[in-house]
């Protein structure tokens, strides 16, 4: 079985996508579909603008979501996939990818969904850090204990990597906690807010309803969905844990595990980095890896 994932922000680097742009002709006519979707020509930033262009959150979702549902598309009849899922926003360019939205919804979705987060990172001084070398279980229990502050975990990237998410306070608090009780490294990371916490839930409100909105369909194959790392076909179910995805955490190890238990043995990433495959190998080494 074969299965396709999707990477989420911090996958973006300069020029993405640009090659695809010029050598073919069904991705430059997806670029410039896109272009027009969003009324600005995010393809300029991606193509030609700086790293500081391309870090701001109303420009990296859709352009990562763009980039990597273009390499999907234009691989025709080799996609064809058992199963997929997405690392947060990877998630939206896995259910496109997938045919549960459309491409126009899906890239309207993300860019609502960047907005709806930017705005949500300006109401609380927040951030979130990695920790490294420390079992998941530990990690949850010093974000229990810490009561006076927001601080929780946000990505379960691999065994010995959790991210947790909270006010820039509760991550200093958790940082000292977790240093003191044997974390190899805790690193704060260059993001704009807790992405994935409860501070995110102005924007969950906001993103609900342009949610509900939309045209789900069933998908060609099953989606693994962060919320709760299983498989999902049913169009209201996705659409629901969609919703929840913002102030859930990412279960990304579970996911994978959970593909692998259901019969995976081949995971491609799909986009220009190898991000999800080094985050594979610490979950499962055994399991065979490529990029598309």
């Amino acid at each position: 079985m074969k299965a396709y994932v999707f990477p989420g922000q911090g996958s973006q680097a300069v020029g993405m996508g640009k090659e695809l742009y010029e050598t073919n002709q069904q991705a430059n006519e997806l670029f410039e579909q896109a272009n027009h979707i969003l009324g600005w020509r995010i393809t300029d930033v991606m193509f030609e603008g700086t790293k500081e262009d391309l870090t701001q959150t109303k420009v990296t979702q859709p352009a990562v979501f763009l980039e990597c549902f273009v390499r999907a598309k234009i691989a025709g009849t080799a996609f064809q996939p058992d199963a997929v899922a997405g690392h947060s926003l990877g998630e939206f360019t896995a259910l496109a990818a997938a045919g549960a939205l459309s491409f126009e919804e899906a890239l309207q979705l993300v860019s609502q969904r960047a907005f709806a987060m930017q705005k949500a990172c300006e109401k609380t001084d927040s951030t979130m850090a990695a920790v490294l070398g420390m079992e998941d279980a530990a990690v949850e229990d010093i974000c229990k204990s810490i009561t006076n502050e927001i601080v929780v975990p946000a990505n379960y990237n691999s065994p010995g990597q959790l991210v947790i998410s909270g006010t820039k306070k509760g991550i200093e608090l958790a940082a000292e906690k977790l240093t003191a009780a044997g974390a190899k490294r805790v690193l704060v990371l260059a993001v704009g807010g807790a992405f994935h916490s409860p501070l995110m839930q102005p924007a969950q409100d906001e993103l609900e309803q342009a949610i509900k909105a939309a045209q789900f369909s069933t998908p060609v194959c099953p989606v693994y969905q962060n919320v709760h790392a299983k498989p999902v076909s049913d169009p209201e179910e996705i659409r629901q844990n969609l919703v929840a995805q913002l102030t859930a955490p990412v279960r990304w190890t579970q996911t994978i595990e959970n593909m692998i238990a259901d019969g995976v043995d081949l995971i491609t990433e799909v986009g220009n980095s190898a991000v999800l495959r080094g985050m594979i190998r610490k979950i499962n080494p055994e399991v065979a890896t490529e990029g598309l």
